[in-house]
């Protein structure tokens, strides 16, 4: 990690920028496959001085080659979930220290002090299928909590209810974290009458159940849990960074990290806030990897904050596929 590359000091939108430029300089010239992909679209890597200058790389070159900006050794090569027969995106991990760095600090700037917290996990697919970079961060969070309750609790869900009513019934700060289809099961088993804990999706049916859009998931989870506000990491990946929202799917991001919204038919265009469009991510903390990443998902922004609203069908790919290398 470069010295002057202090992405956790930064500052102000100027500080993001010029951090974000330098980043981007460096990845171009030592990443091969970005640096091909930059020269697949004619793009002078001098001329770029502006962040919506900069190339976003497809998220699914994750699945088709090896993104990385320095060379081996690896400290882990974390995998997407996936079903059977599907290639799963890889992302090699120069530094787990940074990665561990990025997601802690992420913790605190939303929520305080983790050491505060019990956290309870109910990520079985995830952990079954290993090598998942969700599974690695949220053992690090619950071996940072230092509470002997914290931990995973796959699918013993008598276990995890007894747990959970029963911390709720303390006045200390309880965060219960888990995919979708798990915090489904859940409330489909037990009744909750939840007063003093969080209660957080990861995303995610992983196939084990029908899709189902965010107002609806939230609906039977708030009434399942007796909450208020149901509240969603959003994390993959190809990304070392995590935002956060507490309420009505609204996310923000850590101050090294940015979304933009582009034009799904236009990918080198921007939508004005309030205007759905492909996301964009600048993750300064992928800075061993590829920080300007083009994923499939599909959202507005307004101001600090964003939205996701669902994801790319096949058709609205296209705007996408123009930025496919032969």
């Amino acid at each position: 990690m470069n010295k002057h590359w202090d992405i956790f000091g930064i500052k102000n939108d100027d500080e993001f920028t010029e951090i974000a430029l330098q980043i981007f300089r460096f990845q171009a010239n030592n990443n091969p496959v970005y640096n091909r992909f930059i020269k697949h679209l004619n793009i002078d890597i001098q001329e770029v001085s502006k962040l919506i200058d900069i190339p976003f790389l497809p998220i699914q070159f994750f699945k088709d080659y090896k993104v990385v900006s320095s060379p081996a050794p690896f400290d882990a090569v974390f995998k997407s979930s996936g079903t059977t027969g599907t290639t799963r995106s890889r992302h090699y991990v120069k530094s787990l220290d940074l990665y561990e760095e990025s997601f802690i600090r992420a913790f605190s700037y939303f929520y305080g002090d983790i050491t505060q917290y019990t956290i309870l996990a109910l990520l079985p697919s995830y952990v079954a299928q290993g090598d998942s970079s969700l599974v690695y961060m949220t053992q690090k969070l619950i071996e940072k909590t230092q509470q002997k309750n914290s931990g995973f609790y796959l699918h013993n869900h008598d276990a995890l209810a007894k747990i959970l009513q029963e911390l709720d019934t303390r006045n200390q700060k309880n965060l219960l974290i888990g995919v979708s289809y798990a915090l489904l099961d859940l409330v489909e088993k037990y009744n909750f009458n939840i007063r003093h804990t969080i209660i957080m999706e990861t995303g995610g049916m992983k196939g084990r159940r029908k899709e189902m859009i965010r107002e609806e998931l939230h609906e039977k989870l708030k009434k399942g849990f007796g909450v208020e506000n149901i509240h969603s990491e959003y994390g993959m990946t190809e990304l070392l960074s995590q935002s956060y929202s507490k309420g009505n799917g609204i996310f923000q991001s850590p101050p090294w990290q940015k979304i933009l919204i582009r034009d799904t038919e236009d990918p080198f265009t921007y939508l004005p806030e309030g205007k759905n469009g492909g996301g964009n991510v600048i993750d300064l903390a992928n800075m061993h990897s590829c920080s300007f990443i083009a994923t499939q998902d599909l959202g507005k922004k307004s101001g600090n904050t964003f939205e996701i609203s669902g994801r790319f069908d096949h058709s609205d790919v296209r705007g996408c596929n123009l930025l496919v290398m032969n």
